[in-house]
């Protein structure tokens, strides 16, 4: 309902501030579903189907992302982009009506303080904790995503406001939004840490893709989003063929969560050196569908194996983590890749046109679509230099995939059961 809200509100923006606005309701909204859709999973399943269940799970998240920007590109030019948001609330609505009624009302995750008022829970919320890491995010965003050069002083706010976060966490919040002691943990921190990299070079994929059909590729608007179908189909087959086959089990899967790390990073060095004018286009299309693969796997048997690395008593509150990380890689990937693929594509640019065509740079520096307007030597030089960028975007997305594997490797592979039993693990675990 809450992202049905936020729709609403964004169809009927008439500003930037109450745009964005809308938005920050329907990321709030979609962050719940997100989260919770991922704990109704572990508690309705059993240990042999909960790899399948998940893989189905993802696999509807990434068909909703490959249908929702095909048809978006199909439809925009023709309904405009507040039908497009206004749309999607009598589908939420629906939605979340019928998970309602399926739903069962009885959990034994919420049993132990299910006499709680809603206004009592809501009362124990972290919003100081909230907002300081929400300020701290903004700011160390804008100033990376910058198209020019990183300014320092947001950064330095950003450290001050993300430091208050972590002692408020520490100390003060009654019921923290990241419970830090459960960081401490080796496995857990690893995990989280790797999920955020691992994702932000992934959706260096699902942004940057279409900026290649259209600029490089020059297909339409309406099209340039299809190129996402196979990169999203691969991602739903990668979660489902691992839960159906190989997550049958509770156990240890560091073996496999490390091979699929391992691949993933090859699979965008392939399609750094296939982002050209000339590159075989299912060649091309092939490499999207392996790297949706081993990001499907990869997701699916990291959740599993982070299942094994903590006490079952934590597995709520570590699925919510592991929830809450991926989230911040999608707003990471997006604006610091955003703000690295503008940097390389400016540099380049510069170098091939003359310093009389700026206000040209400056065009094609905002709308791929540009691209395909040029004709002549014009146009071969904005494809060269959006040729550079992908490229030197998606080696650089490679290279943290290459640092992922190390760090997810660091996670480790002995579950709780297998530390030693020691008063300090037994009193970790009781926590």
């Amino acid at each position: 309902m809450i992202l049905g809200l936020g729709a609403l509100l964004t169809s009927f923006a008439q500003t930037f501030a109450s745009f964005i606005l809308g938005r920050i309701i329907t990321g709030i909204g979609a962050a719940g579903v997100f989260t919770v859709s991922i704990i109704v999973v572990l508690e309705l399943s059993g240990p042999t189907k909960r790899g399948a269940v998940i893989g189905l799970l993802n696999s509807g998240f990434t068909v909703g992302v490959a249908v929702g920007a095909t048809v978006a590109g199909a439809l925009v030019n023709s309904v405009g982009w507040r039908a497009l948001f206004w749309m999607q609330t009598p589908l939420a609505v629906v939605a979340g009506g019928a998970l309602y009624l399926a739903i069962p009302t009885q959990f034994s995750a919420a049993r132990g303080n299910s006499k709680e008022s809603i206004w009592k829970k809501l009362s124990t919320l972290d919003y100081l904790g909230a907002f300081t890491l929400t300020v701290g995010i903004v700011l160390l965003l804008a100033a990376l995503s910058n198209p020019r050069r990183i300014p320092i002083l947001p950064i330095i706010f950003s450290i001050v406001a993300l430091a208050t976060f972590i002692l408020n966490e520490m100390y003060l919040a009654k019921d923290p939004i990241i419970p830090v002691t459960l960081l401490k943990s080796r496995g857990m921190a690893f995990t989280c840490l790797g999920t955020v990299g691992f994702m932000m070079a992934r959706w260096s994929v699902l942004f940057f893709t279409p900026t290649y059909t259209l600029a490089v590729r020059g297909w339409a608007p309406a099209a340039a989003g299809s190129i996402l179908i196979a990169t999203n189909g691969g991602f739903a087959l990668g979660g489902i063929l691992v839960g159906v086959f190989h997550i049958r089990r509770q156990g240890s899967f560091y073996i496999a969560c490390v091979i699929v790390y391992t691949m993933f990073p090859i699979t965008l060095v392939g399609i750094a050196m296939l982002s050209t004018a000339k590159a075989s286009s299912w060649l091309y299309i092939l490499l999207l569908f392996l790297n949706g693969l081993t990001v499907g796997a990869a997701m699916n048997y990291t959740l599993a194996h982070l299942l094994h690395l903590t006490p079952a008593s934590t597995h709520y509150i570590a699925t919510s983590l592991i929830a809450t990380f991926r989230g911040f890689a999608g707003s990471f990937g997006s604006a610091i890749g955003g703000g690295l693929f503008t940097r390389f594509l400016r540099k380049s640019l510069e170098e091939k046109f003359d310093k009389g065509d700026a206000d040209l740079v400056r065009r094609l520096l905002g709308s791929p679509a540009m691209v395909s307007l040029l004709k002549g030597a014009n146009k071969a030089k904005a494809i060269a230099g959006y040729e550079d960028a992908l490229r030197g975007l998606f080696l650089a997305a490679a290279g943290l995939a290459v640092i992922m594997v190390l760090v997810q490797a660091a996670t480790g592979w002995k579950g709780v059961e297998d530390e030693p039993k020691t008063q300090e693990s037994e009193e970790e675990v009781v926590q």
